[in-house]
């Protein structure tokens, strides 16, 4: 049986945020991450100007600039009249202007790096955590299970669940959720760019069609939105079909109609949006998507989840350091997060509802209409509207800074 102080389950950003915080504080931290590397396509690669201040913060704002992020600083609408800006970037305040757009792999193995050098800092690839330890009634660690069938247990004071929205912990301990239904699936994949294109995030809304272009340079990442559950039905059809669609609204992708082949190039997200009633329990504390799972629209779940983690890892230090951690502790973690995650499901919803499912069943079409849409047009007339949008995405409610103890120089 091993030991650490605090047991973090999950190596995607919040894990990692969180294991590299509480090891430059001095605390004995262990990660678990289940595959033998960071490389998963189509997982969040959208880094926001508050991981970009806590980079910097951290000292990794150089590093990290050394990988080349893509940076996208407005949001064109396709409509008939060709494109128009709905928002811009350039206009928020602080040093990042942007969001960064960066396979997350890279910037996963960039906090690996950070971690490991600091002695109390372990990471155990190819362990995947198979269940919750009890001990009087109290979390106590995890069972676990490696690659190569090896099993055992790591006992901690602590366990956080940063395992994603599909949690097999916060599973395990039956901890109650809140779910809201959502209008649609996304299918992910990629299209090749050219220099001529358009810049940034472009959004294509048309008939029974919504998806969303974010720039990568030499590729589009795309984001096609479908109807709840409608993959499976869709998938006997041409794949193909996607791609005549979206050029009919947008008619720069006409020469890329035939770029889809296969079927096996289009990555099914089935979208959820549920929060838990209680993030913890005695030895278990749970954040970023296994504590709430947010909808991609906006693409803000990876800036909470790693907002998450500093948040915790300024809350939870000193107690893990006396082994002292409490309840009390971890519902102040909760507390302090339960606004800005409210807020922003909040609004996730009332996008599904009014702009989404509208769009998903043809009652709005913005790509073959001569007119900007209301809102852009309410934004273009009343300039201090204008930053509120990009704010709410890039900065978000309450954006936590990195502790004095985890701080290095740039």
């Amino acid at each position: 049986m091993e030991q650490t102080t605090c047991l973090v389950v999950g190596g995607g950003p919040a894990g990692m945020i969180l294991g590299l915080l509480l090891a430059r504080a001095g605390v004995d931290v262990t990660v678990l991450e289940k595959h033998k590397d960071f490389l998963r396509d189509f997982r969040g690669d959208t880094v926001h100007p508050t991981t970009l201040d806590l980079l910097d913060e951290l000292g990794l704002g150089a590093e990290f600039a050394k990988l080349g992020a893509r940076k996208l600083d407005q949001v064109q609408l396709a409509t008939a009249n060709g494109l128009q800006t709905f928002v811009s970037l350039k206009d928020l305040p602080g040093k990042h202007k942007y969001i960064a757009m960066v396979p997350q792999w890279d910037l996963l193995d960039l906090l690996a790096r950070a971690a490991e050098q600091e002695p109390s800092f372990h990471l155990r690839m190819k362990t995947e955590a198979t269940d919750l330890v009890w001990s009087d009634g109290k979390v106590a660690g995890v069972s676990y299970r490696t690659a190569d069938g090896a099993s055992g247990e790591i006992r901690a004071d602590l366990t956080v669940a940063c395992d994603g929205r599909g949690s097999v912990l916060r599973g395990a301990a039956e901890l109650a959720t809140r779910s809201w239904p959502t209008p649609m699936d996304v299918w992910w994949f990629r299209l090749p760019r050219t220099e001529i294109d358009p810049a940034g995030a472009v959004p294509i809304v048309a008939a029974h069609r919504a998806a969303v272009l974010l720039d990568r340079g030499d590729y589009w990442q795309c984001a096609t939105l479908i109807a709840k559950g409608a993959d499976e039905v869709a998938r006997r059809g041409p794949v193909g079909e996607i791609m005549r669609t979206m050029a009919d609204s947008a008619p720069w992708l006409k020469d890329r109609v035939d770029t889809l082949t296969s079927w096996d190039e289009v990555k099914l997200l089935d979208v959820q949006l549920d929060r838990l009633t209680t993030w913890y329990t005695g030895g278990l504390l749970c954040i970023g998507d296994a504590a709430h799972a947010m909808s991609p629209v906006g693409g803000v779940g990876i800036n909470l989840a790693v907002q998450d983690a500093v948040a915790a890892a300024r809350i939870l230090a000193a107690p893990l350091l006396s082994h002292t951690v409490s309840t009390r502790d971890l519902a102040e973690v909760q507390r302090r997060r339960t606004l800005p995650t409210a807020v922003t499901q909040g609004m996730q919803r009332i996008l599904h509802t009014r702009v989404i499912r509208p769009a998903l069943e043809g009652g709005i079409n913005i790509a073959n209409s001569p007119q900007a849409p209301f809102p852009v047009r309410i934004l273009r007339r009343i300039p201090i509207l204008r930053s509120v949008p990009p704010f709410l995405v890039a900065r978000g409610i309450r954006p936590e800074h990195a502790p004095t103890f985890a701080r290095r120089p740039s």
